[in-house]
């Protein structure tokens, strides 16, 4: 170690404040003469108040150093990562495995992973599954939260391949293959096939996937043209080739592409491209006879085992060469699998006339006999409005009696949830408190008039497709060993409804009945105008909050006033900080339609069984709604809380989305929202949508805008700021030049943060973004809205927080009402540019994925503890604080120090809070731990890492 390390070793064994890190540099950073040791020495400053605590200050030395901290602008925070330098160390060739394989007594089935079947926004996922090998067909958003419930180890698949290349079936791509790469110390792989849409996918990733996640991607088919997004065919109706991709000792694995039909000369779009997947397994040879081979003079032994594999070996005795056919009974041919995607009426005409699949005709005339091969189960992703055309039904006759399993989009199953055990968990929620946990839209779903029927549509199935079923969750086929053949139900999960959870509840948790009618009391008393009065607060409090007792007996609650005076942040009284717990003017008179939070996702890195990643619906009613940040699965969300039909509705009417950061959880559901609003509106007069991110996000925009049509535009964060808009806006280069100078502080002079946010935008990107910025002021003026601005945070490069602030308003009384404020942070350390921004602010949605004791982590994440968050609020003197954004590693209910959660409420996925009920929020928090007092930290069946890139 150089002599820089070694001079280090020696201070922090000299000094008390330099033991005991957060976290350690290693001994590389050290010896590179390219690394300034200025950084490494700041740390040392700015974690002084943790080695403080560690070593016995006191509370008034802590104060201190808090006080000279905030004056400072420092805040213990992993600099590296902030920077986006931390993943360069960090680079690895992904494992990836090559299986051995047997084809002799292997076991193989399909399987539906029904990913999407109650909210109908992606196309369900299918397995085959093989002894040593796995391959998954689809992976739409939702696949891994399917999973995880269902304990299906995604890390044992071997190849993933896609029917189509588009945000329905490749929604859930990127979460899996960071998930992958997270996994152990060395990562893992998959080899992931599609057509040559494929490569627009990939390109629209590599932003923020590493590369080693994406080597093993290959296309097939016709390339398509890299200098333009489509490419033309002059002949396209002419005969497709399948294309073989795996023949091994256990499976042939063929694709044939299909494309829609189109007029000669046309052009051939990319996300266009569908395919066929044809499973053939090898041919079941016949029983071995012993007596045969001994009379051909073998002994018992590996020649046996030669011969059962299709080699032909020497017998031991004679002179002669022994065949497989010599020993062996006639062979069975192998089962086949055929997976059909015929997502359109323009495919369903160039579907009929593939010659390759004419093989499988039972009536083929160019393969009399045994050359026919018969097919016994074909599993069809097409949508009903597509399996139901007569034309089809016509075409799978074809196949004879063979089984056929609808997997698309059925209206039968809009009832049946998908995640039981976030639907039982949502169930429970909403008998408690039905004011916060509306009953879920998958429960009564209004009409399923989305369904289009088309000329052709047949409502009953003929006699001949008896043998057609609908595909429910986990239901198997099948194909060997040959005495199995067929479906097996016995996995599927058993129903469940409203009413069956409600009664398990009650039997549960008998006290559940009263706790639920004390809560629908503060309503009752809301009606009645029984506010709290000036200068403190009501706040229901648990007596005692969760102890052995109370998990016993029937919960004893009181009511408890906290006084100003007497209110404590963080274990201390604030100097100089005002604890005001009056209602804020802005909710004087409040309607119940001005505005609405819909907390869609509530957990970290990766969805899990009880929560999805990060996104915030606000409502604004009849002026349109927001979305902040758009992790995946955000529109099955969406659809569970409001239905199909509400949901789309929700789509139509966005007026923005806003990102926070390029991390997966936060991003990779934003281009099936905008696929999907493209298609809705696509014969109604429309805008673009703008959509506000950090600038990498546009690259993924871009380079995914040629795979489908996203209809948005893009507006970098920078451009958002305060300063920037009220620079764009006045044009006063004095305040600009203030703000700035204020932002400059997150960061420790001339590091690359630093130079970033000072760094002033190009003639050409202010140019650009002059119409947006226009656009933005007119979007938040139809809105109500006075402002929207982005606030840069500590987590990652370029991350932001974001503001929202609503016009003002006129009472009855012609009284001017001022508009309520609303914060996000985004991932964020405890930041002072955040409390500046959420200074009064009647809503501050702040994450909190550690709990206090791992504060360690959360400086090496760059993420906040449950006290720091509650902390930020209290500084900003928050009205009222929302904590989100849980590490999975808390399944339903995460830890926290309920001695500071007075204006505080835990988030939980598709809660709703309505503006007209915040003074009642904080109150429901003891009840609702009620429903979780048997519960540990984590469960078995969570088994979640940490994502290092996130």
């Amino acid at each position: 170690m150089s002599r820089i390390s070694s001079s280090l070793e020696l201070l922090s064994s000299k000094s008390p404040l330099l033991k005991n890190l957060p976290f350690s540099y290693p001994s590389s950073l050290f010896s590179n003469p390219r690394f300034p040791l200025s950084p490494i020495l700041s740390q040392f400053a700015v974690l002084s108040s943790y080695n403080q605590r560690r070593s016995g200050s006191s509370s008034q030395d802590l104060e201190m150093e808090e006080n000279k901290k905030k004056k400072e602008g420092m805040v213990g925070f992993n600099k590296r990562r902030a920077e986006g330098r931390e993943a360069g160390e960090k680079r690895k060739t992904l494992q990836h495995k090559t299986p051995r394989l047997n084809p002799i007594n292997t076991i193989c089935y399909v399987q539906i992973l029904g990913t999407g079947m109650d909210t109908q926004d992606t196309s369900p996922s299918v397995l085959l599954f093989f002894d040593k090998q796995r391959f998954i067909f689809n992976a739409g958003e939702g696949l891994q939260r399917f999973c995880t419930e269902h304990k299906i180890k995604l890390s044992k698949i071997d190849h993933m391949f896609f029917t189509r290349v588009c945000s329905e079936t490749a929604g859930g791509l990127p979460g899996l293959l960071l998930t992958l790469a997270g996994i152990g110390e060395e990562g893992m792989s998959v080899k992931i096939w599609g057509p040559s849409d494929l490569t627009y996918l990939i390109n629209a990733m590599k932003s923020f996937i590493p590369h080693a996640a994406m080597v093993h991607a290959q296309s097939f088919g016709e390339s398509q043209s890299s200098a333009g997004p489509a490419v033309s065919f002059s002949d396209p109706g002419r005969a497709t080739d399948r294309i073989v991709l795996i023949d091994d000792e256990v499976v042939r694995l063929s694709a044939i592409p299909l494309r829609p039909a189109q007029s000669r000369g046309s052009t051939l779009k990319p996300g266009d491209i569908a395919v066929i997947y044809a499973c053939e397994l090898p041919e079941i040879k016949g029983k071995f006879d012993p007596d045969k081979a001994a009379s051909l003079g073998l002994r018992p032994g590996p020649k046996y085992r030669e011969l059962q594999l299709g080699n032909s070996v020497m017998s031991d005795h004679l002179d002669i060469m022994v065949h497989p056919s010599d020993v062996l009974g006639p062979s069975l041919p192998g089962p086949i699998v055929l997976i059909v995607d015929c997502p359109t009426s323009d495919h369903m005409v160039e579907l009929f006339s593939l010659q390759p699949l004419e093989c499988y005709y039972v009536e083929s005339s160019h393969h009399p006999g045994e050359g026919m091969r018969r097919v016994n189960c074909i599993i069809h992703l097409s949508p009903a409005s597509v399996t139901r055309n007569a034309d089809y039904q016509t075409w799978m006759k074809k196949f004879g009696g063979v089984q056929h399993i609808m997997a698309g989009h059925e209206m039968k199953n809009m009832e049946i949830p998908v995640l039981k055990a976030s639907a039982r968990i949502s169930s429970r929620l909403n008998y408690l408190c039905p004011q916060f946990f509306p009953a879920p839209g998958f429960w009564s779903p209004k009409n399923n008039s989305f369904f289009p029927q088309p000329n052709g549509y047949c409502e009953d199935s003929s006699p001949a497709l008896a043998n057609r079923i609908s595909a429910e969750n986990l239901l198997k086929f099948h194909l060997r060993p040959l005495s199995q053949l067929g479906l097996d139900h016995s996995a599927i999960p058993s129903m469940i409804n409203h009413k069956e959870i409600v009664d398990e509840l009650l039997t549960e948790i008998p006290e559940i009945v009263d706790v639920s009618e004390h809560v629908s009391q503060f309503w009752a008393a809301e009606s009645k105008d029984v506010m709290p009065k000036k200068a403190e607060n009501i706040i229901m409090v648990e007596e005692p909050w969760m102890n052995e007792a109370s998990c016993s007996t029937k919960a004893n609650f009181e009511l408890v006033r906290c006084k100003e005076s007497t209110c404590l942040v963080d274990g201390i009284e604030k100097s100089g900080v005002t604890q005001n717990f009056d209602i804020p003017p802005c909710l004087e008179n409040i309607t119940r339609e001005d505005m609405e939070i819909v907390l869609l996702g509530t957990g970290s890195s990766q969805p899990s069984k009880y929560r999805n990643v990060s996104s915030i619906f606000v409502n604004l009613f009849s002026k349109g709604s927001l979305l902040l940040d758009c992790g995946e699965g955000t529109l099955g969300q969406l659809k569970r809380r409001f239905g199909v039909e509400g949901a789309d509705n929700a789509v139509k009417g966005l007026r923005c989305i806003w990102i926070s950061h390029i991390h997966a959880d936060h991003h990779t559901g934003l281009a099936r929202i905008l696929a999907l609003r493209s298609q809705l509106l696509k014969d109604v007069p429309h805008e673009p949508l703008l959509v506000i991110g950090p600038r990498s996000l546009k690259r993924f925009l871009d380079a995914y805008a040629r795979l489908e049509d996203l209809d948005a535009l893009f507006l970098d964060c920078r451009h958002t700021t305060e300063a920037s808009l009220d620079s764009f806006f006045s044009s006063s280069n004095s305040e600009h030049d203030k703000y700035q100078s204020q932002e400059t502080t997150l960061f420790a002079q001339d590091s690359r943060m630093e130079s970033f946010w000072k760094r002033p935008g190009s003639p050409v990107d202010i140019a650009m973004a002059e119409p947006l910025l226009i656009r933005l002021k007119s979007i938040l003026r139809d809105a109500g809205l006075e402002a929207l601005y982005s606030v840069p945070v500590i987590h990652c490069p370029q991350a932001f927080g974001v503001v929202l602030k609503a016009a003002e308003r006129i009472n009855s009384v012609r009284k001017t009402i001022p508009g309520w404020k609303l914060v996000y942070s985004g991932d964020t350390r405890p930041c002072q540019s955040l409390i500046d921004a959420s200074a009064d602010a009647t809503v501050l949605i702040h994450e909190a994925t550690f709990e206090d004791s791992m504060e360690e982590e959360a400086i090496a994440k760059n993420h906040s503890t449950t006290k720091e968050a509650i902390g930020v609020g209290s500084s900003a003197r928050a009205y009222r604080i929302v904590l989100t954004h849980f590490s999975q590693r808390y399944p339903k209910v995460p830890v926290f120090d309920e001695a500071h959660m007075d204006r505080t409420c835990i988030a939980f996925d598709l809660m709703s809070i309505n503006a007209a009920d915040l003074p009642v929020l904080p109150k429901v928090l003891p009840y609702l731990k009620v429903l979780f007092r048997n519960e540990m930290a984590v469960d078995e069946s969570d088994d979640i890492q940490d994502v290092a890139v996130q």
